[in-house]
């Protein structure tokens, strides 16, 4: 297994944003693309997603905290094998279901 340091991304002309919203614990299992977190600026809200699948290692933000593009979300525990296996696993019942 191998940590991997989740990012804000480019996030436009903001300079720094607030953290509204924290959508993930400490523990939980995310997709890539899962919104992490929810940021707002003077204009709009926006999620931050994640960048890679993994298990929520460490959350590097709370609400009420500022970030700007290359601030450290989260990070991950990333593993190569386990993240395919609940994939595979969750096709294999359906056809098994819909035969009878």
């Amino acid at each position: 297994m191998s940590e991997q340091q989740i990012k804000v991304p480019d996030i436009g002309d903001f300079d720094e944003v607030a953290v509204i919203e924290v959508l993930v614990n400490v523990g939980d299992a995310v997709k890539a693309e899962q919104s992490l977190i929810t940021v707002e600026s003077d204009k709009a809200s926006m999620e931050i997603p994640s960048s890679a699948a993994g298990v929520v290692k460490s959350l590097a933000v709370k609400v009420g905290d500022k970030v700007k593009e290359g601030s450290v979300v989260l990070t991950l525990e990333v593993d190569g094998a386990a993240a395919p296996a609940p994939a595979a696993a969750a096709p294999a019942p359906a056809p098994a279901a819909a035969a009878p």
